[in-house]
C-alpha cells in the first residue's frame, strides 16, 4: 500500500480524513486508530497485539501516540540499516511530553540530558563509538566471566535452601547492576538508590505517567542527574581507575571535541540504566518463558550445550527491548507507505521478532530454532547495542547455574505485572519454588561444578540441532529415498511454510533437503536423491539409514518463499527440485490461487511423486520425460507470462540459468529460484589473494587472509552476522557493499544483482583484489 500521508496526531493522516470519517486504509484502520501502547493488549504481549498489523497493515499511523508504527521484520531492519535517513535523535525524547511543573523541577536540578551513543546522529555517533568500543570486544569481556559467575553463585547460595523466592529481587536485578557497575568502574555503594533512579528514568522517557506522577518522577530524575555528576567528579580524581567510564573520562581529556563534557555526564546517567536494566528484564523474561515451556527447560537441564541458543530464542520470543524510535530526516517510504519528513517511527522489535516472513512458525517458542540469533532485540546496524555480549554472557551463566543446581525449579502461581511503557518489558516480580530436599548438591557435590563455559559472542549455528527419529523409509522413485521424521521424544515438530528446508545431520554429513509433506503435520517428510558422484552425504543416507534410527536436524528455515501477491504462479521443477515445488503447489491449491506446474526428469521412473502430482494437481500439471522426448519449452513459458505472474523454479543449474536469461528483461521479482547443489569447492589458499574489508558502521579495517572467508573474518572480530549453509546457497550471510569490486561465487544473486555490485555473500564471495567497504 502506498499513500500520500501527513503525520498528525489529530486523526487519520490519510487523504485528510478525520478520525471519525471512513479511512481508506480499510478495516485495519480501526485497530490503527485505537492503538495505545501504554495499556491493554500491547502491555500484555506486544508481538501478539500487533499480529493484525504484520498481516494486514505493517506500517500504520497511531493518532493516540503521534507515531508511525512499524511491525514487520524486514521493514524494521531497513529502518535500522539507515541511521541517516532514520535519525535516532528521538530515542531519549520523552514520549509523553513533560508538564510545565515537571520541567520546572528538572531545571531546578540543572538537568541537561544531551546526546549519548543511542540518540546521536552521524558522523558524530560513529566517531565517538570507535573511540569507546574497545572494552566491548569479546576478548575483553571474557575477563568478566569469573566475576559474573561468582556473584550469581553467591545469590543462589543465599536462597537455595529456602524453597521459594522472587528471582527478580533475590538475583536478577542486583547481579546485572553489580556487573554493570563493575564494568563501568562505578562505586557499588548505593544499589537501592540506583534502582529507584533507574525506574524513574525509564518512566520519564518511555512511560505515560500521570501529571502527579510526573512531579515525583522529575525529582527522582533530577537527583539521578546530580548523582551521575557527583560520580563523574569522584572518578576524575582516580586517573588510573579501571572500567569503561574511566576510559570515557580519559578520552574526554584526550579528545574533548569528540568525547565532550556534556556527553560524559549524559552517558553516565544513560549507561547505568542501559547496562543493567535491559539484562535484568531479559533474564526475568527468560526464566518465565522457559519455566512456562517446561519441555525446553528440561532439555536444557539434560543438555547444557543448548543454553546459548536458548538465550537467543528467549531474546527473540520475549526480549526486554520491545520497541525503539527513529525520525525520518526526509520524505521516504517504509513497507510501501509514504512518510513525510519529520515522521516519528515506533519500530516494534518484539513484533518483528515473531514475523513468520523471517522466522518459521514465529510465534512458537523453540530453543532449537537455528536462526534465533537473527532477532532484532539488540537493534541492527550502526546503533546495534554495544553491550549485547555482556547481556548474553550474564544470561547464559544465570541459566547454566540455575538449571544445574535447581533442575526441579517451577513457576509459582502468580499474576504478573509490568512497568507500563513503550519500550522495555519484564515482570516486576518472578516467584519460583522448588523442594530443597531434591537439590542435587545435597547428594552430589559435583552439582556445584559448572558443566559449560561458553565463548563470548553469538552462538554457533552448527551447535544447534534437535534429535529426531526415522519413522519410515520408502522408495519415491529410482534412486530417490523418502523419509518421514518424528521428534525423538514424541513432540510435534515445528510448523513450516512452502519452500522451507531442513538440514539433516547424519554421520559426519550435514545436508539440506526441502520439506515436501503436510506443513500442519507433526512429522516431516523429505525425499533424497542418491548422487554417487556427489560428496557422499546422500549415498551414506541411502546405504545406512533405517527405520528407528536416531539422527539430528536443524531448521526448518525458509529462503524460498512464495510472494502472496502474485497474480499467477508458474512452478518449474527439474528432477529432485520437485520437493519445494510440490509444497508450493499444495499451498496454492489449498488457497484457491492460480498456478501451473511443470516437472521434468530423465524418465517417469526417476521422477518422485508423479502419482500424487497427477492425483492432486492434474489439471495444472505437465510432465516432461527425456526418454519420451518431451521437453519444456522455456521460451514459450516465459513469453506466455501474464501481468503480475511469477516463476518459481528449483532444479539443475542449466535449467535455472536458462530461465534467468529468458527473464532478464522482465520486472524484478518475476523469477525466483533455489539451488539444491553448488559447484563451490571451497577455498584453495594457493589460488586466493588476501584483501582488506572496511566495516563502515563499526569503524574496523580487517584483513581477509587467503585461507579464510569474509564471513569468518567478520565473526572473529565479534560482529554478529547470520550464516547458514556456508556454501553460497542460502543468502543468509548477505552484506551490503558500499564500495569495491566483488568476485561473486554464490548461487543466490541474479545476474542483474551481481552487476549492481551492491551485495556480497560473505561465506564464499571475495574481492577481485581491492578493498571492500561493507555496511556493518
Amino acid at each position: 500500500m502506498t499513500s500520500k500521508a501527513k503525520a498528525t496526531a489529530a486523526g487519520c493522516p490519510f487523504s485528510g480524513a478525520a478520525a471519525q470519517d471512513t479511512c481508506p486504509m480499510g478495516d485495519p484502520a480501526d485497530n490503527a486508530r485505537a492503538f495505545n501502547p501504554f495499556e491493554g493488549a500491547y502491555q500484555l504481549d506486544p508481538a501478539k497485539a500487533l499480529r493484525w498489523s504484520r498481516d494486514q497493515l505493517p506500517v500504520f499511523f497511531a493518532p493516540e501516540l503521534g507515531y508511525w508504527v512499524v511491525s514487520r521484520y524486514d521493514d524494521i531492519k531497513s529502518v535500522f540499516r539507515d541511521p541517516v535517513l532514520f535519525s535516532p535523535k528521538n530515542v531519549l525524547e520523552k514520549i509523553t511530553p513533560a508538564t510545565p511543573e515537571a520541567m520546572e523541577i528538572l531545571q531546578s536540578y540543572g538537568y541537561g540530558m544531551n546526546k549519548t551513543l543511542v540518540n546521536e546522529d552521524e558522523p558524530a555517533h560513529m566517531e565517538r563509538r570507535r573511540v569507546l568500543l574497545d572494552h566491548f570486544v569479546p576478548s575483553e569481556l571474557e575477563k568478566h566471566k569469573d566475576m559474573v559467575r561468582r556473584l550469581t553463585r553467591e545469590k543462589i547460595d543465599a536462597f537455595i535452601n529456602e524453597g521459594r523466592t522472587d528471582l527478580v529481587e533475590s538475583m536478577l536485578y542486583e547481579v546485572p547492576l553489580l556487573v554493570a557497575l563493575h564494568f563501568l568502574g562505578v562505586p557499588e555503594d548505593e544499589i537501592e538508590t540506583l534502582k529507584s533512579f533507574s525506574l524513574a528514568h525509564s518512566v520519564n522517557t518511555w512511560g505515560k505517567p500521570t501529571d502527579e506522577k510526573q512531579i515525583e518522577v522529575a525529582h527522582d530524575v533530577g537527583r539521578f542527574w546530580q548523582y551521575a555528576g557527583q560520580v563523574i567528579e569522584k572518578m576524575r580524581a582516580e586517573p588510573e581507575g579501571t572500567g569503561w567510564m574511566h576510559h570515557t573520562i580519559r578520552m574526554n581529556a584526550k579528545m574533548p571535541d569528540v568525547v565532550t563534557d556534556s556527553y560524559v555526564h549524559s552517558m553516565m546517567m544513560a549507561i547505568i540504566v542501559a547496562a543493567h536494566e535491559t539484562t535484568s528484564l531479559a533474564s526475568a523474561n527468560m526464566f518465565k518463558t522457559l519455566l512456562t515451556h517446561r519441555e525446553a527447560w528440561e532439555d536444557i537441564c539434560a543438555d547444557p550445550s543448548l543454553i546459548p541458543n536458548a538465550v537467543e530464542e528467549c531474546l527473540r520470543y520475549a526480549g526486554s527491548i520491545v520497541a525503539w524510535r527513529r525520525q525520518a530526516t526526509a520524505p521516504t517510504s517504509v513497507g510501501g507507505v509514504d512518510l513525510p519528513e519529520g515522521a516519528k517511527l515506533l519500530v516494534v522489535q518484539a513484533s518483528g521478532n515473531q514475523d513468520e516472513r523471517h522466522f518459521e512458525d514465529g510465534d512458537t517458542f523453540d530453543i532449537y530454532r537455528d536462526n534465533a540469533v537473527d532477532h532484532l532485540t539488540f537493534g541492527y546496524g550502526a546503533h546495534q547495542c554495544m553491550g549485547k555480549n555482556i547481556g548474553r554472557m550474564e544470561m547464559r551463566i544465570f541459566l547454566e547455574e540455575m538449571s544445574r543446581r535447581l533442575p526441579h525449579l517451577q513457576l509459582s502461581e502468580q499474576s504478573f505485572s509490568y512497568l507500563p511503557n513503550t519500550s522495555f518489558r519484564g515482570p516486576d516480580e518472578l516467584w519460583v519454588e522448588w523442594d530443597p530436599a531434591r537439590n542435587p548438591e545435597r547428594v552430589d557435590n559435583t552439582a556445584l561444578e559448572p558443566r559449560r563455559d561458553f565463548a563470548v559472542g553469538a552462538p554457533a549455528r552448527r551447535d544447534i540441532a534437535r534429535k529426531v527419529r526415522v519413522a519410515e523409509l520408502r522408495q519415491e522413485a529410482d534412486d530417490i529415498l523418502g523419509l518421514t521424521l518424528e521428534d525423538a521424544q514424541g513432540r510435534p515438530l515445528p510448523k513450516w511454510s512452502a519452500g522451507a528446508h531442513i538440514e539433516l545431520c547424519v554421520g559426519d554429513f550435514d545436508r539440506k533437503y526441502s520439506l515436501c509433506g503436510d506443513p500442519d503435520s507433526d512429522s516431516y517428510q523429505v525425499a533424497i536423491l542418491r548422487e554417487d558422484t556427489g560428496r557422499g552425504g546422500s549415498r551414506f543416507i541411502h546405504e545406512t539409514l533405517k527405520a528407528g534410527d536416531a539422527i539430528k536436524l536443524r531448521g526448518p528455515s525458509n529462503l524460498f518463499r512464495l510472494d502472496p501477491d502474485a497474480a499467477h504462479y508458474v512452478l518449474v521443477a527439474g528432477g529432485i527440485g520437485i520437493t519445494p515445488i510440490l509444497a508450493m503447489a499444495d499451498r496454492l491449491k489449498a488457497e484457491g490461487r492460480s498456478y501451473e506446474l511443470h516437472h521434468a526428469g530423465r524418465s517417469l521412473t526417476t521422477m518422485a511423486f508423479t502419482a500424487r502430482l497427477k492425483a492432486d494437481h492434474g489439471s495444472a500439471l505437465t510432465l516432461y520425460a527425456d526418454d519420451e522426448q518431451t521437453f519444456m519449452d522455456l521460451p514459450a513459458m516465459v513469453a506466455g507470462l501474464g501481468k503480475g505472474a511469477q516463476i518459481y523454479a528449483c532444479g539443475p543449474q542449466g535449467l535455472l540459468r536458462a530461465l534467468e536469461d529468458l527473464t532478464a528483461d522482465l520486472p524484478d521479482g518475476t523469477f525466483h529460484f533455489e539451488h539444491f547443489s553448488t559447484s563451490n569447492a571451497g577455498l584453495d589458499p594457493e589460488k586466493e589473494t588476501a584483501f582488506e574489508i572496511e566495516l563502515v558502521d563499526s569503524g574496523m579495517v580487517l584483513e581477509v587472509a587467503n585461507d579464510t572467508t569474509v564471513l569468518d573474518t567478520i565473526l572473529a572480530a565479534g560482529i554478529d552476522i547470520a550464516c547458514d549453509c556456508r556454501e553460497g546457497l542460502c543468502g543468509s550471510c548477505e552484506v551490503a557493499v558500499q564500495e569495491g569490486d566483488i568476485d561473486h561465487r554464490d548461487m543466490v544473486l541474479t545476474r542483474t544483482e551481481r552487476s549492481e555490485n551492491k551485495r556480497i555473500m560473505t561465506c564464499c564471495s571475495r574481492s577481485t583484489g581491492g578493498k571492500l567497504k561493507l555496511a556493518l
